[in-house]
């Protein structure tokens, strides 16, 4: 039989069949030991009705949150309560950007400013992101507004909402459907940020789209890229670092390429927090580059590839144990042998 991942919680796998029906699932041993990872929107195919035996090819995937097989990625940010961070939103961005994902922008909680700073932030919204293509909607999910825009963008399409605790991603699902009445919580006034309320993945079918509601989370990281390969991302930054004199190029100042840099040289057509989101992230994937140049050892592979078909593979550790076993095994014989030739 051949499903979907719904939902996964602690060890157990929600799969939901062509027709309907759902079953609770474990994960097969040997896909445990090959390291399998299965992630909600994940296609398996289940045995018994009760243990995950192989995971479908995937259209896409995101590690974090760990989700696959996604049509658009919503990123939900606040406008206030918790402040509008731009650096953040440009990492989710660039993150999705990387994973090949299409994105859309969404802009919560419109009631809580007044008219004038409304139009003057989202005239700063619209300058930045329409030029790079994203598709922008403003909502208040307590208010009702925006809701409908919201919806026909997604129509017909199993979708991420994707952003910091707090910025009112269960709210909006609430507000699409109040049947799934989702656990909300204030953002804290210490902290300004919100709180976890989404503990796990999980697909909400609301019929004619389905969401993916996701933890919120705050901790992504740009520890899997090289330097090099970052300013790719960033669209506004790449049409001028395609001109740099060295291809080598990181487009910072005071760098020995610097003098050749076409980005630096165009820093005013370049908005300020799109250009400290690329120098912040770089810094990340600096220290990524060193981590695997001096400290990092390589990892034993736990599956091998043979007969066209993935087995698990005993690992070094385990293999030299066994060796080690049989070797003991053969001295105590050969000691037998010589103690029964004496007599």
């Amino acid at each position: 039989m051949q499903g979907q991942v719904f939902k996964i919680h602690s060890d157990f796998y929600y799969v939901k069949s062509d027709n309907g029906d759902v079953f609770e699932c474990k994960l097969r041993e040997v896909l445990k030991k090959q390291k399998q990872k299965v992630l909600t929107g994940d296609f398996v195919e289940v045995e018994n009705n009760s243990v995950i035996c192989k995971v479908l090819r995937r259209k896409n995937e995101i590690l974090r949150p760990s989700v696959a097989n996604v049509d658009l990625a919503v990123v939900v940010s606040s406008l206030l309560e918790p402040k509008l961070d731009f650096i953040q939103l440009n990492r989710y961005l660039t993150f999705l950007k990387y994973h090949k994902i299409d994105t859309m922008l969404c802009f919560n909680k419109e009631d809580l400013l007044d008219d004038a700073v409304f139009k003057k932030q989202t005239w700063e919204i619209l300058k930045i992101y329409e030029p790079l293509g994203y598709k922008i909607v403003f909502t208040s999910a307590k208010e009702k507004y925006g809701l409908e825009d919201l919806r026909k963008e997604i129509i017909g399409k199993t979708i991420v909402l994707c952003g910091l605790s707090g910025v009112g991603k269960s709210s909006v699902i609430n507000a699409l459907n109040p049947d799934f009445n989702l656990r909300t919580s204030n953002v804290s006034l210490q902290t300004g940020r919100g709180r976890h309320t989404t503990r796990h993945c999980e697909i909400l079918d609301f019929g004619d789209f389905r969401i993916i509601d996701t933890p919120g989370f705050s901790n992504l990281k740009f520890d899997f890229i090289l330097p090099k390969d970052l300013d790719v991302l960033f669209e506004d930054i790449h049409k001028f670092a395609k001109e740099c004199r060295f291809s080598d190029c990181l487009h910072i100042e005071g760098e020995e390429c610097s003098s050749g840099c076409a980005v630096l040289n165009n820093l005013d057509k370049i908005n300020l927090e799109r250009y400290q989101s690329y120098l912040e992230f770089l810094e990340e994937a600096r220290e990524y580059k060193y981590k695997v140049t001096y400290g990092s050892q390589k990892e034993e592979e736990t599956k091998k590839h043979t007969h066209g078909a993935n087995k698990a593979k005993i690992s070094r550790t385990k293999r030299q144990s066994a060796r080690n076993t049989q070797r003991q095994i053969m001295k105590n014989l050969h000691e037998i042998i010589e103690e029964e030739n004496e007599y």
